[in-house]
């Protein structure tokens, strides 16, 4: 009999799901990728997605592994699944999706809705956080669903993330893991349970209990794969789906940061510092901690939304020469972006740039507005890239500051993950701007290394989450601040960009009432 000490681990990502096999000291041994069109936009800022083709990417995905000759699917001894967060699927009873799914990168707000009454409406007005409410209020999707699509909200039996979803898909059970719960939902973040009924979260939304699915906590058992998952997919019918968490959290334990004095940066689409702590507590007011890959714990987070995405605007707009380039040498254009860095200093030239392309609810606020400042003839695209790289770095030291400040825990080493920790020259500035040493995780697959983790723990092959973390992480190359570029950078940091947000938020302002955007219709 084969033994089985194999993790089989999906990654369903933004643009592309991953179907990756890890042994227990966190090595890949194969991985089959189907990429996809991120979303369509049937009006402008929508961003939807048919949940079918997330489904028919993992069994193809699963496929190609089965169809590898260097793959045996008798190794597996289970398996888990992470997915991109708040991405929402309304099925029917029959469990089949009525309309497309909501993706996280969606736009639409609901507009006009009723002031919210009663205890928690004098409450909230009692403490000045009307205008937090009302924001949360108009980015549920489930509001904006049950005002503009009401048929398919009256037919909806279950509502779902993604990740429930595709368990669903997969097992054949309406049940999620507690590590996946982010989004516009009735979830207690504190407590890690729904809310109770008596919460103030199903005031403001159109939810009942009976949408939605039964939780189980990080490394339980979700199932098994169902006879029709297995016919569809390949996978072993019975083979245990163990709980994960959502994308991020994976990259957490992923990337080794299972204590609260290491920072993990993920350059991805967004950009974000998470620390992990058994302790709850809030980054921002009424913006909660999210629950982590391990039981228990928490992931107390920093984001910036937009994030490495401006590295997709910067290509789009201002890298038509390495677009090409890129397809004459077969290469990607951001590998060709590296020399753009080679040709400016640390600081750009003086260049600096607030890393504001969308708004956010408290840092920054709604009406925050992307800012360059210290333009010269000397600039050139080049300098733009590089501050644009140093924004975010900025960017999330803030955040860093702020989780410090939050936790009282001081951060005294960085790991990064995401498709940003390529760049042998974006670790280092991020090294030489934080001050601190910036490991690269050994293998890009954070997420997914998370994930299998994840399994491994609920599997019992390994006693608790610090062993496996310990056995199947490992950094990879580390970068040390250089002392000069790090003083340039501090006196830039302390001097200017700090000082930036608090001087221009009067002309966003100002911008905003001429233009009319960003919209804050209710808040």
């Amino acid at each position: 009999m084969p033994h089985r000490d194999r993790i089989l681990a999906i990654d369903n990502g933004t643009q592309s799901l991953k179907a990756m096999i890890f042994d227990l000291n966190g090595h890949l041994h194969a991985k089959a990728q189907v990429a996809f069109r991120p979303y369509v936009s049937p009006q402008p800022g929508w961003a939807e997605q048919d949940p079918e083709l997330f489904w028919q990417a993992l069994c193809e995905a699963c496929r190609r592994l089965r169809e590898d000759p260097a793959v045996s699917m008798a190794s597996l001894a289970g398996m888990a699944l992470t997915t991109q967060r708040a991405t929402v699927v309304n099925v029917g009873a029959d469990g089949r999706p009525l309309r497309p799914a909501i993706i996280w990168l969606d736009q639409r707000k609901t507009r006009g809705l009723p002031p919210l009454s009663g205890p928690w409406g004098w409450i909230f007005r009692l403490a000045g956080l009307n205008g937090t409410i009302n924001f949360i209020r108009s980015e549920a999707e489930a509001n904006w669903l049950a005002r503009h699509d009401a048929d398919v909200w009256g037919r909806t039996h279950k509502y779902l993330l993604l990740s429930g979803y595709l368990t669903y898909r997969l097992t054949g059970r309406f049940v999620d893991s507690v590590g996946c719960q982010v989004g516009y939902i009735p979830f207690d973040y504190k407590r890690l349970r729904w809310s109770r009924s008596w919460d103030w979260h199903w005031r403001c939304l159109p939810v009942t209990r009976a949408m939605l699915p039964d939780l189980v906590s990080p490394g339980a058992a979700l199932g098994r794969i169902s006879q029709r998952a297995a016919e569809q997919t390949g996978l072993p019918q019975g083979l245990p789906v163990i709980a994960a968490a959502a994308d991020k959290a994976c990259e957490v334990i992923g990337s080794g940061a299972l204590a609260g004095h290491i920072g993990c940066l993920s350059y991805g689409t967004t950009a974000t510092i998470n620390v992990t702590h058994q302790r709850y507590v809030e980054p921002i007011k009424l913006l909660p901690a999210y629950p982590a890959a391990v039981a228990g714990h928490y992931n107390v987070e920093v984001e910036v939304y937009r994030g490495y995405w401006m590295v997709e605007w910067f290509k789009e707009q201002f890298g038509y020469l390495e677009q090409q380039e890129a397809l004459r040498q077969g290469v990607t254009a951001e590998v060709l972006f590296e020399r753009l860095l080679e040709q400016v200093p640390p600081g750009a030239m003086g260049l600096m740039l607030q890393p504001y392309w969308s708004p956010g609810l408290k840092l920054p606020g709604p009406e925050a507005k992307g800012a360059v400042i210290g333009f010269g003839d000397v600039h050139t695209r080049a300098h733009l890239y590089r501050a644009m790289l140093e924004g975010l770095a900025y960017a999330l030291r803030e955040g860093r500051e702020r989780l410090e400040r939050r936790t009282r825990t001081p951060i005294t080493s960085l790991r990064v993950s995401g498709g940003g920790s390529q760049s042998d020259r974006a670790l280092q500035l991020t090294a030489d701007i934080f001050g601190l040493p910036t490991a690269r995780p050994h293998l890009y697959e954070t997420a997914a290394l998370g994930a299998a983790i994840d399994a491994a723990v609920g599997l019992g092959l390994y006693s608790d989450f610090a062993s496996a973390v310990q056995a199947m992480t490992h950094t990879g190359r580390l970068f040390e601040p250089d002392p000069v570029s790090h003083h340039q950078y501090e006196r830039l940091y302390q001097e200017v960009y700090k000082k930036m947000y608090k001087r221009l938020r009067p002309l966003y302002e100002k911008i905003r009432e001429i233009t009319g955007y960003p919209q804050t219709e209710g808040l």
